[in-house]
């Protein structure tokens, strides 16, 4: 089993080859290529390599599949006794990416 833990957008994000993720939009259109260079662990068979707190030797590669918008999120704010209500509602931009490959 061969995966990876990298930072995308200011989160971790646990990554294997081969499989899809969402993560915060990334300014691209879909079928672009982008890389990521900060790996903080890598697993490859029976050895793990672990960044401190980068691996600079390796570069994950990825494609954008397309945006989409998250699940839509309801803020109901009330202030007691003033008779005050404000509901709010929001949706989240995400890129769904396609992870190809590792590359050292």
């Amino acid at each position: 089993m061969v995966y990876a833990i990298i930072e995308a957008d200011g989160k971790q994000i646990w990554v294997e080859p081969g499989k899809y993720y969402d993560v915060n939009y990334i300014p691209g259109e879909p079928g672009d290529y982008i890389q990521f260079n900060k790996v903080l662990v890598l697993k490859k068979e029976q050895s793990i390599h672990l960044g401190r707190p980068c691996i600079n030797s390796v570069v994950i590669k990825g494609k954008i599949l397309k945006h989409i918008k998250g699940k839509k999120i309801t803020i109901f704010k009330t202030k007691p006794k003033k008779n005050s209500r404000r509901k709010k509602g929001h949706r989240q931009k995400l890129t769904r990416l396609l992870i190809e490959q590792f590359l050292q």
